[in-house]
């Protein structure tokens, strides 16, 4: 199995966020800290935002954070938005299937069960438990304020 890259990005999104947790972060910074193109980050965050996940602020000082507690952001919940929409194989998928075995193939039923515990696994992760304490991820997606940094760096000379 692998993820799409908007699934990446989105569990890079939340996490920056969760890093970050009380601060209204912009678009620019995640997309630095998580390297990742702004233009596919801005789709990320406006399905995000969509579903409820994090919130966007308009103007001169916006951004996005969180729109629920980490605890509170189930890590299958988020997978399952950003996956719906792509077929597992190329049976699963009516419209597009051309495989002659469909009608007799007992592996889709087995697929689909191994497809549901890959969720439910992720069901019982939340944001919280890929963020707290994590002292490494803290390190790589914490967005230091330019401004505090402006001070820091004028108090030095």
């Amino acid at each position: 199995m692998r993820l799409t890259t908007k699934t990446n990005l989105a569990a890079r999104v939340l996490m920056a966020c969760a890093i970050n947790d009380g601060r209204t972060l912009r678009s620019v910074e995640i997309a630095d800290a998580c390297n990742a193109s702004l233009n596919h980050l801005l789709l990320v965050v406006g399905a995000l935002q969509a579903h409820g996940f994090v919130e966007t602020i308009r103007g001169r000082n916006g951004g996005l954070r969180l729109a629920r507690a980490p605890a509170k952001i189930s890590i299958g919940e988020v997978f399952r938005v950003f996956e719906a929409g792509v077929p597992f194989a190329e049976c699963f998928s009516p419209d597009t299937n051309t495989c002659p075995l469909t009608a007799s193939c007992r592996l889709k039923s087995f697929v689909s069960r191994a497809v549901e515990a890959f969720y439910h696994e992720l069901d019982m992760v939340t944001l919280h438990d890929l963020t707290k304490g994590n002292c490494g991820l803290d390190e790589l997606l914490f967005v230091r304020d330019s401004l505090s940094d402006a001070y820091a760096k004028a108090a030095l000379r």
